[in-house]
């Protein structure tokens, strides 16, 4: 019987490497987080910074003989990294399943997006093609395509850009999963359809009281989802705390710099928005020290510790709010009050 108490997905010190001919690339080093039932945890960072990698670990998705993966990641108390294939396989589409980035690349063109939704729902279900069809054509009904029962027998490159995901979304949904996970979701579409598909999602875990978890750079689709957030940076937590937090009182310096590049729309924007400089650094030569140091500018006020020494994971001020920097509490919350929201809010 499930522990209704416990977390629903919980991963445990997740270290996903890629032995290359160049080196090691550590994608993700040490990822501990966790996700209730109708609770929704946003993962931001830039590209580089481990997000869709840990995303795919939790779907059991990497070749283990191409990949070394080691730590805990129990969903509804199994654990998926000891799993064997045919386990993971089973959990796959079933208890957790996936939104991913691109729908047009992520559904086959030589089928029906009625019969690649049929296929998923009858590897878990024995039940006759028949019956499969009508619970998809339920089921696009349900994510908001008009006439499903004439749109199913449609193929992907049939439907726009807003249509594919709301498709990726009913096949993903299919089998009523507790945990779903979204890398993504609206890249590549216009800001109304943004918004439709932000407001189908909200409405899907409602109804189905289902965790989930959104990847992505948009602090804007974070701000409008989340109930935690967790910021990556290099293949590693730097903060993690609840999203008013991060949004109203964040305390990392890499958190700062997302926020500070995000355009806002409830005041005019005078001047122009400031990008982090430099560039994410390499998964195979991380710099010494804190990896976001080479970057920092507020790395002086370290006392030479940036660029020497790794800083642990520790408690901030608010509750269950996690932050990774030298700068000492204090000091990061006089720096954000007197020096940086002033300056964003300018």
């Amino acid at each position: 019987m499930t522990d209704q108490t416990q977390p629903f997905l919980e991963v445990k010190d997740l270290k996903i490497h890629f032995p290359t001919d160049d080196g090691v690339v550590k994608s993700v080093d040490g990822l501990t987080f966790s996700v209730e039932r109708g609770k929704t945890l946003g993962i931001v960072g830039e590209s580089g910074s481990g997000k869709s990698v840990t995303s795919l670990g939790i779907m059991g998705l990497y070749n283990k003989r191409n990949s070394k993966i080691s730590g805990q990641i129990w969903l509804d108390g199994e654990d998926v990294v000891s799993s064997d294939d045919e386990t993971v396989r089973k959990l796959r589409g079933n208890k957790m399943s996936m939104i991913f980035q691109d729908p047009l690349s992520s559904m086959h063109p030589y089928y029906t997006v009625g019969q690649q939704i049929v296929e998923a729902y009858r590897v878990h279900h024995s039940v006759s093609k028949s019956v499969a069809r009508k619970h998809a054509v339920d089921m696009l009904g349900r994510v908001g395509i008009p006439q499903p029962d004439r749109r199913v027998d449609d193929y992907p490159h049939q439907f726009s850009g807003g249509m594919r995901q709301r498709a990726m979304i009913a096949m993903s949904l299919v089998n009523d999963p507790q945990l779903l996970i979204a890398d993504e979701p609206t890249t590549a579409l216009d800001v109304t359809v943004q918004a439709q598909i932000l407001d189908l999602m909200h409405d899907l875990q409602s109804e189905f009281n289902s965790a989930l978890i959104v990847i992505t750079h948009d602090l804007g689709v974070v701000a409008e989802l989340a109930d935690d957030v967790l910021v990556m940076y290099g293949g590693r937590c730097i903060e993690f705390a609840d999203a008013t937090t991060i949004f109203d009182r964040p305390e990392h310096p890499y958190t700062w710099g997302l926020l500070g590049s995000m355009p806002r729309m409830d005041r005019p924007q005078i001047d122009r928005l400031v990008p982090i400089p430099g560039l994410p650094p390499s998964l195979i030569n991380l710099p010494t020290g804190c990896s976001f140091h080479p970057r920092c500018q507020f790395e002086p006020r370290t006392g030479g510790l940036g660029s020497t020494t790794m800083p642990e994971l520790s408690p901030a001020g608010g509750s269950k709010h996690l932050v990774r920097c030298h700068i000492p509490t204090g000091e990061r919350q006089r720096i954000w009050s007197d020096e940086v929201k002033p300056r964003l809010e300018a």
